[in-house]
């Protein structure tokens, strides 16, 4: 384990004293624990303290120890086991933690590091030149599969590449880092798989109405056949008549039967497939002629090889035309690709529009991120 020692005491203040919000927050859950076991509080305060300083203070620790009625060296030894506690300064704007474990290693970590050191300071635990932001490395942030990851006050920052994390850092040092959206940086919703769903994809069709209210099969409409054997000179069954469809009435006079309008296809081909909508739908959108040079429609998220390749099929090449999708086309594009609700959920006309009116770069102005 790290040796974790208190800042020189030249950077340290002379006082601490929590704001008035955070006074009233730090006596309600004071009184949260039984009494006397109020210094099971320690932990929340001493955490509190540093939200609201940026880091844990000599100062921070005495009064939280007196607030508590502790030994001072016991909140000390709290705030020195646990490296979730900053002792020293850290940046005004972003202090940046490095997930080093196994996972993010494998997946690049070492890359970040050296963005981090280029960036920001050769070393971890200090500040760069305007004191707006540090970094460190630490173990494991807990999001393994989205390796490897960031992690910036109470925000993780996954799937990240090392230009991807140099426009993090430039965002946060210029104060814009609001503009950065947390989680995934890439086409995946939280950890699901990166290239999209690839089990359950298909609509699973309703059990008959019998066995699905019972659990037992349907009690057969016919009578029950004899358990002995019928003597080799019984006379046989007529078979030449033909089967009758259980979907057609039998009138009684005999006559042939007509199908039962009442009986709706939906009803009785349980778990056919919704067709895909016409080509010759009139909300279709407008296709044209392949250009020179098609826009790359994967950048937008959302858009794999796959359905970049249906697309051109249908005359779609450009982001223009994406962006100027209304509701009747975005819905007619829903059902062609038979991906439901992917148009609206990844918000493809803004993302078009974005990249239609100014490339990566206005992109990256929108969403705060590189696209894909």
């Amino acid at each position: 384990m790290s040796v974790r020692r208190l800042a020189e005491d030249s950077v340290q203040p002379a006082s601490f004293a929590f704001n008035p919000e955070n006074s009233v927050w730090a006596e309600a859950t004071i009184k949260k624990y039984p009494v006397g076991r109020e210094q099971s509080a320690v932990i929340p305060l001493l955490m509190r303290a540093q939200e609201q300083d940026g880091w844990v203070t000599k100062a921070a620790i005495e009064m939280i120890a007196d607030m508590l009625g502790m030994a001072y060296i016991r909140v000390l030894e709290v705030a020195t086991f646990y490296t979730q506690f900053q002792l020293q300064p850290v940046g005004t704007r972003a202090h940046i933690q490095v997930c080093g474990t196994t996972p993010c290693m494998l997946r690049g970590a070492e890359d970040l590091i050296s963005v981090c050191k280029s960036k920001i300071h050769h070393d971890p635990h200090h500040l760069n030149e305007d004191g707006t932001l540090s970094w460190e490395e630490v173990e494991c942030l807990g999001a393994c599969v989205n390796a490897p990851m960031i992690a910036i006050f109470k925000d993780t920052y996954e799937d990240l590449t090392a230009t991807q994390l140099e426009h993090i850092i430039d965002r946060f040092k210029a104060g814009k880092g609001s503009d950065i959206k947390p989680g995934p940086q890439v086409e995946r919703i939280y950890s699901a798989p990166a290239g999209g769903l690839t089990s359950l994809t298909e609509e699973i069709p309703p059990a008959p109405k019998s066995e699905a209210l019972t659990g037992a099969p349907a009690a057969s409409s016919e009578p029950a056949q004899p358990a002995h054997t019928p003597p080799s000179n019984a006379a046989k069954p007529d078979t030449s008549a033909p089967e009758t469809d259980p979907k057609l009435k039998t009138p009684a006079d005999g006559k042939s039967a007509e199908p039962d309008a009442s009986v709706k296809p939906a009803e009785t081909d349980a778990g056919v497939k919704a067709a895909k909508p016409s080509l010759d739908d009139p909300n279709r959108p407008a296709g044209v002629d392949k250009p020179e040079k098609p826009d790359d429609l994967q950048l937008i998220s959302g858009i794999g090889p796959k359905i970049e390749a249906t697309l051109n099929g249908i005359g779609i090449y450009t982001y223009a035309q994406v962006a100027a999708w209304g509701p009747a086309e975005r819905d007619w594009v829903d059902g062609f690709l038979n991906f439901k609700g992917r148009i609206e959920r990844d918000d493809w006309a803004r993302q078009a529009k974005a990249l239609a009116d100014g490339g990566e770069e206005e992109y990256i102005r929108v969403f705060g991120k590189k696209p894909r």
